[in-house]
């Protein structure tokens, strides 16, 4: 059961250049697969009023659709890190297909936003022996997590049960800019935020957090 929410031990040595968990004892929350109106939008006014800051990891086909959207997660000093560009699985590109989407995704955030790429997440966790190397070279951290919310499923005592029973206070959590998740997205992190505070654990910003 705790390896449906938390990767095993074995993957995270084996792969140990890839990022786990906070490198402080804070939390980290990073949310996949957006910017979408009818999602995005609704995640920054929560996290607003939350008043934590999180690490997006965006499609490169919905940053495009909807630029005033990524413009808002940065005016809002959120973070952004990329997840493809069609949320397709990595290791059925080539490798240059691999580099044209980091360089591409890269370039438009740099022209469009001035924003610097730094992290990068694979969609459905799925990754290989080559993805350490690319990302290498490209100078970007490739920033999995410790804690999976299931939130994708729509079931908000499922995300409950996950919180509860597996959060640490240097979790890296991953929720969901979906419409997957949209019904449950706010009571989501209403209730992330009861238990960090429950527990006496902090959020942190993604530059602390992932040094």
């Amino acid at each position: 059961m705790k390896y449906s929410f938390n990767p095993p031990y074995a993957i995270k040595r084996i792969f140990n250049d890839f990022i786990w968990e906070s490198s402080i004892n804070k939390i980290l929350l990073t949310f996949d697969d957006g910017p979408l109106p009818e999602t995005t939008p609704v995640i920054l006014n929560s996290l607003n009023k939350l008043k934590v800051k999180a690490l997006f990891f965006c499609v490169g086909n919905n940053a495009s659709k909807y630029p005033s959207l990524i413009s808002d997660i940065i005016d809002q000093k959120h973070c952004i890190g990329f997840h493809s560009s069609q949320h397709e699985n990595i290791r059925k590109l080539t490798v240059n297909e691999f580099k044209f989407q980091l360089s591409d995704f890269r370039l438009m955030l740099k022209e469009k936003y001035d924003y610097n790429l730094k992290y990068f997440r694979p969609p459905f966790g799925k990754f290989n022996l080559r993805t350490n190397k690319i990302l290498k070279e490209a100078d970007l951290k490739n920033v999995m997590w410790s804690l999976l919310s299931f939130d994708y499923k729509n079931d908000l005592n499922l995300v409950k049960f996950a919180v509860d029973k597996y959060l640490k206070n240097n979790s890296i959590v991953v929720f969901h800019d979906s419409l997957k998740s949209i019904d449950i997205i706010v009571d989501s992190l209403e209730n992330l935020k009861e238990i960090v505070n429950k527990n006496g654990f902090e959020f942190g910003d993604p530059s602390e957090c992932l040094k």
